[in-house]
């Protein structure tokens, strides 16, 4: 009877997983089919407005002065310009910023340092902070590992002379793409968000959001919306959404591109994605309801549901992923055969539309698309070993458990010869490690049980599982060990010391 139980439970987890990693087609679906939408420049603005270029930064002595730098050199009227360095640092970093700071103006440059005493509201905090003396009508954003490029401005600025559009978003790319497996992987995940979903749900006339950098917002659109809100962990999803229910347009220009540096160490990009896991659920309990009382058509309201809460499939493959041996056990009761005409399909369908789906990004955005068929095995991989540390963060937001805003840490990596190993900041370990190297050898039980038990056809299935969690458990305790964390505090303080007067010096 339990067994019974177990694989009814198993099979609504796996229904589910499978509906989610069905949208996937039809984010496909929408973005070939209305590549005639894509946006048009009809007219541009008579004259150039004043824009405020906001630089939120915490803690980043690597990358700050490239930041600003790239930031000054944007190509556009120094006296329609005004820069918010923006820094809650509590380390070197604000040193750093302020000298920087202190030589542009010297050269000429409208900039500011504002400099608060406590991170209230974290990034959000800090946004409507500088949002109280920004001098422009209209406000870009870039985060302290962005690139922003001399024409960003030129080309997205003119769009706003459609007086309804409230922010205008440009397309990632990726600095230290082909660094390591891990930048590899990580860049092909957000192309399939960036290439794929912005399009098709922007020019599908559905919402998207403003990724919180690389972007320009009507400064109107903000305060009408209500402002930088700090109750979820992604403030930009947040606004995007309240502000497109105000009735603001937005424009995704997937071809007009912004230079950006991806975590290569992993316990950093769990950090990340666990907070872009925990804010989107957040958002979904804040704003799913107002969204599904609105006047709004259908079509927007479902693709809101599905973007706001796409990260609860992490949740939904751990419980697959722990169900997955009473089920076998269950199936050789009934006769493995049953597992072929029913669970495998769907597994099928659901790994190959989430490859399909990627290299569809791929095409579309690079010639040389059919070399990364290779990452493919990989990348479904990463997503289900990444299973724990999401469900944590999916779960904290269910449950409404409040933790601070933890920044992903940045070494100014660009090149294959760039180390970070034994820099000041390093991505945090916490107890998750243990339940993926668990689920590792619990996966390798379920390849070996259904090798003896002739179940042949689902060890593929299985080995994509156990290389996922062994992937990530191995990794983030091999980097730990190798940046040092068990290092004495001296060695660290002697490290951080140098590196600091290398930086300033710099």
């Amino acid at each position: 009877m339990l067994l019974y139980l177990f694989l009814i439970i198993y099979f609504f987890v796996l229904i589910t997983v499978f509906i989610y990693a069905s949208h996937r087609y039809y984010m496909v679906y929408l973005y070939f089919k209305h590549q005639k939408n894509k946006p048009v420049l009809k007219k541009k603005l008579e004259r150039l407005p004043r824009v405020t270029i906001q630089l939120p930064i915490f803690n980043e002595m690597y990358v700050v002065r490239r930041l600003i730098t790239a930031s000054c050199g944007i190509d556009y009227p120094r006296e329609l310009l005004d820069i918010q360095v923006l820094d809650d640092s509590t380390d070197e970093t604000a040193a750093v910023a302020q000298k920087c700071v202190k030589e542009f103006r010297e050269k000429g440059f409208d900039i500011h340092y504002i400099h608060r005493e406590n991170r209230e509201g974290f990034k959000g905090g800090a946004l409507a902070n500088g949002l109280k003396s920004a001098q422009g009508e209209f406000v870009a954003v870039f985060d302290a590992d962005f690139v922003p490029g001399k024409d960003i401005l030129q080309k997205t600025i003119h769009y706003f002379a459609d007086k309804s559009v409230g922010m205008v978003q440009t397309r990632w790319t990726y600095l230290n793409r082909d660094y390591s497996l891990l930048t590899r992987i990580q860049a092909i995940m957000l192309d399939g968000h960036f290439v794929i979903e912005h399009t098709a749900r922007n020019w599908s006339g559905r919402f998207f959001n403003f990724n919180g950098t690389a972007g320009v917002w009507r400064k109107e659109a903000i305060e009408t919306a209500g402002g930088w809100q700090n109750d979820t962990l992604t403030e930009d999803l947040d606004l995007s959404y309240r502000s497109q229910l105000k009735g603001w347009k937005f424009v995704f220009l997937k071809d007009e591109i912004a230079p950006s540096e991806i975590p290569v160490d992993i316990n950093a990009f769990k950090t990340q994605q666990n907070r872009w896991a925990k804010g989107s659920i957040q958002t979904a309990r804040k704003l799913l309801s107002q969204i599904f009382k609105s006047k709004l058509p259908l079509k927007v309201k479902i693709e809101a549901f599905f973007h706001l809460t796409n990260n609860m499939s992490y949740l939904l493959m751990l419980l697959l992923s722990l169900l997955m041996y009473p089920s076998m056990v269950a199936r050789i009761n009934l006769g493995w055969f049953q597992m072929i005409v029913t669970d495998v399909p769907f597994l099928l369908v659901a790994t190959v539309g989430i490859s399909f789906f990627y290299l569809c990004s791929q095409k579309a955005a690079y010639k040389d698309w059919k070399s990364r068929l290779i990452y493919m095995p990989m990348l479904m991989s990463l997503g289900i070993g990444l299973s724990v540390n999401n469900s944590k963060a999916v779960l904290e937001a269910l449950f409404n458990i409040k933790t601070e805003f933890k920044r992903t840490p940045k070494y100014k990596i660009e090149k294959k010869r760039d180390r970070w190993f034994g820099k000041k900041y390093r991505g945090e370990i916490n107890l998750s490690v243990l339940i993926e190297l668990l689920l590792g050898i619990y996966f390798t039980f379920n390849v070996y049980f259904a090798y003896i038990n002739k179940i042949y056809v689902s060890i593929p299935f299985l080995m994509i599982f156990q290389i996922g969690f062994f992937y990530i458990a191995f990794l983030s305790l091999y980097q730990v060990i190798l940046t040092g964390i068990a290092s004495n505090r001296f060695a660290r303080h002697f490290i951080s010391k140098r590196e600091t007067e290398d930086v300033m010096a710099a």
